[in-house]
This record gives structure tokens, sequence and C-alpha cells, in this order.
């Protein structure tokens, strides 16, 4: 292997780190009581769900964080989408 390359064996150990979940379940429990004001949790469960993918429940809590002024901020979104996937997903 070239020592040129050798740098790219930390970024693929990394890299799966990069879509673990970061967030604090208990205070994304707290905050997605903001999230209460528009609807309930009934869109969470089963046969309603569209979101298939942790990375795609990210996506989409840090788009409706984007409501909030000031918008939710990188760690409350990883906060909410903690507690939600434990509570619900469990991707």
């Amino acid at each position: 292997m070239s020592g040129r390359w050798v740098w790219l064996i930390p970024a693929l150990l990394l890299a799966p780190a990069a879509h673990a979940l970061t967030g604090d379940v208990a205070r994304g429990e707290k905050l997605h009581e903001k999230c209460l004001n528009c609807h309930g949790t009934r869109l969470y469960e089963p046969d309603k769900r569209k979101i298939k993918s942790l990375k795609a429940l990210r996506k989409d809590v840090k788009r409706w964080g984007t409501y909030y002024a000031p918008a939710l901020s990188d760690q409350e979104v990883e906060d909410i989408t903690a507690w939600l996937n434990e509570k619900f997903y469990k991707f």
C-alpha cells in the first residue's frame, strides 16, 4: 500500500460513526414537546410511518426543526432523533 493512501484507513474506520446517534434521549423527549403543538405521536405508528431509515429520520427532524424560531440546533436534532428512534422507530 502506498504511503499516500494511509490516511484512508482511519477515514474508513470512522465513517460509520457519522450516522451513529449522539443525542440525549431524555432531552429529546422534552424537546419533542414543541412538536406536539402541531401533531401527536400517531404519525410514528407503524401503519402511518413514512420514514424507513435512521438517516431519513434525522433528515426529517432537521427539516421540521427549521420551522421554529430559532431553528433547532444540530444537537437538538440529534436529541429528538435519538428519542424518536428509541421510542418508536428502533432502527
